[in-house]
């Protein structure tokens, strides 16, 4: 049986890059046989950084919800929040007595998110990447679908299994394999296509989120930025112009065809009239996640009843597991 686990943190909307690049193909993963899929909210690892407690719990709902609009079914998949399951943060524990802190200061996140004033950042900042191998291994999951940003923070997690494997002689954890896929992994932003699509920039014109109106997606594609040149009959073409291949990625990952077939269909048209077809496809892909969004923030009883019975069952694996863990490490249990 394969096992996926992922999640996304409660911090912002989720936005166009988040659906193209992980909530489009978790869908996909829990139609596959033989595969059971976890999908969860991350919320102990969005309060690393600074974050408003009085939105946390409402930022929760709207993550949960934007899954279940995008086509998370709730009965084939397990859909939990991650402090709702206590043995995420207990594994965590018994890891970092494994961890080494060289390995820790090395992570690239954390060196951009501390930025100069690493000496005063947080434990929690420093020791995300335990949590997330706490977070992966607590399920034993063997696959993980994750950005480019986190592969680094897999490593951790897969060097983490193989030191407890070792040092306890067993065969207990498996070491998951990163799953890196979808017509779209990395959405670039509307404004710089150099610089990855992002919940955290200033400007909310750089980012389609999931929560935008059909006429505020249209001004937002509309001032997007191109440049001057048609568009190419090939692929090659589009070599050196990231903006020009972010929009075709875009209507290519939205109309669930080749890029190919993209250029083929636009070819020597200007920016003018291939942004209203992007605008089109956009409008007409998204508007029944965002009402669907809407449908379920306004019955949260109905989200919290998902999270709840999502988080039972995923703890009847995350409680077992936990506890053989324990006993392979000695603990009185």
């Amino acid at each position: 049986m394969k096992r996926i686990l992922s999640g996304m943190q409660p911090t912002s909307q989720l936005h166009l890059g988040n659906y193209l690049g992980a909530l489009k193909n978790w869908v996909a993963f829990q139609e596959q046989a033989d595969t059971q899929c976890l999908y969860c909210v991350v919320d102990l690892h969005a309060i690393t950084v600074d974050y408003s407690p009085k939105q946390l719990a409402n930022s929760t709902r709207e993550i949960a919800a934007a899954y279940i609009a995008a086509g998370i079914d709730p009965k084939k998949s397990t859909l939990f929040v991650q402090s709702h399951v206590p043995e995420h943060s207990q594994l965590m524990w018994l890891l970092a007595t494994m961890a080494q802190m060289g390995k820790l200061e090395r992570m690239t996140q954390f060196k951009d998110k501390a930025g100069k004033n690493k000496e005063r950042a947080g434990l929690g900042l420093f020791a995300y990447p335990v949590l997330m191998a706490a977070d992966i291994l607590i399920y034993k999951a063997t696959h993980v679908p994750v950005g480019e940003d986190q592969k680094q923070h897999l490593e951790l997690t897969r060097d983490l299994a193989s030191t407890f494997n070792t040092r306890y002689d067993v065969d207990f954890f498996p070491q998951p394999d990163p799953v890196i896929t979808g017509p779209a992994p990395r959405v670039m932003s509307l404004r710089d296509g150099s610089r990855k699509m992002s919940k955290s920039d200033d400007s909310d014109m750089t980012r389609i989120n999931l929560t935008d109106t059909p006429d505020l997606i249209a001004k937002k594609i509309k001032k997007a930025k191109t440049d001057s040149d048609p568009l190419p009959d090939n692929l090659k073409g589009l070599e050196g112009r990231a903006e020009a291949m972010n929009l075709v990625t875009l209507y290519a990952a939205l109309s669930d065809i080749k890029k190919e077939d993209v250029i083929k269909k636009f070819a020597g048209q200007q920016f003018g009239k291939f942004k209203p077809a992007l605008i089109d496809v956009a409008v007409e892909h998204l508007t029944p996640i965002t009402e669907r969004m809407n449908e379920l923030m306004d019955n949260p009883d109905q989200i919290d009843r998902f999270l709840v019975e999502g988080a039972n069952n995923a703890r009847t694996i995350a409680n077992e597991n936990l506890r053989q863990v324990q006993k392979i490490m000695g603990f009185f249990i």
